[in-house]
């Protein structure tokens, strides 16, 4: 299972969305930096992550010193200003950042990200943190839907380690607690599948569960 060696995350920006994706990182038992360049905030959020550091990002000796580029993915929530958020995505690509993740106030602002060379955009206003969390810490996830504070759904795209089993020999209840309610194939989805029935490469399992129980689902599918 590919989660074994911890993915490590740093999140720059402790507004309201940043600290949203690095608390829903840290309550997963992933590894996350907080970064922000307001000494207070990453005083509020010490003890909610892995480690929290006051810098300036939009400094490149800083964000070097930090040993930023180890770090596997890099979110960019930084809040109204604009300019910093570009500077600092220009600095972490110049740094060789494998992932950098940057939220964008707008669709112009989104759209500069992309051609400086930001892998993915995100628009809080559509893409809540939790569900970026959950994104992020497995590719397969391609939706996630809060229910209730305790319950959630999740689309999620057949693992390797899926393809070819039916659902009595993956026993997703018994193993995480939660429930296959639906199986996409294409454009048809097969609500109630039979247990039976052999998954393919191209599937898509709609499960719902306690968050808690469909994080570990998540993970031990996760495939880098």
């Amino acid at each position: 299972m590919a989660h074994a060696n911890k993915k490590q995350f740093a999140v720059i920006g402790m507004g309201r969305f940043g600290l949203s994706v690095a608390t829903a990182l840290s309550n997963m038992g992933l590894d996350v930096l907080a970064i922000d360049a307001d000494e207070h905030r990453t005083q509020l959020v010490a003890n909610l992550v892995t480690h929290a550091v006051s810098a300036d990002s939009t400094d490149e000796e800083a964000l070097r010193a930090l040993g930023i580029r180890n770090f596997d993915v890099v979110v960019v929530a930084i809040g109204e200003d604009i300019q910093a958020s570009i500077l600092t995505t220009l600095i972490l690509k110049d740094l060789g950042s494998p992932l950098i993740v940057v939220k964008a106030q707008n669709e112009l602002h989104g759209k500069v990200l992309q051609k400086i060379g930001a892998d993915k955009v995100i628009y809080p206003e559509r893409d809540m943190g939790l569900r970026v969390a959950h994104h992020l810490t497995s590719p397969n996830v391609l939706d996630y839907i809060e229910l209730s504070d305790e319950y959630s759904i999740v689309e999620m795209r057949v693992s390797s380690e899926m393809v070819g089993k039916n659902l009595i020999e993956l026993d997703i209840r018994a193993q995480f607690g939660c429930n296959v309610m639906a199986i996409k194939r294409g454009a048809r989805m097969n609500i109630s599948p039979s247990a039976a029935e052999r998954l393919t490469a191209d599937d898509v399992l709609v499960i719902v569960g306690e968050k808690n129980d469909l994080t570990k689902l998540e993970l031990a599918y996760a495939e880098a």
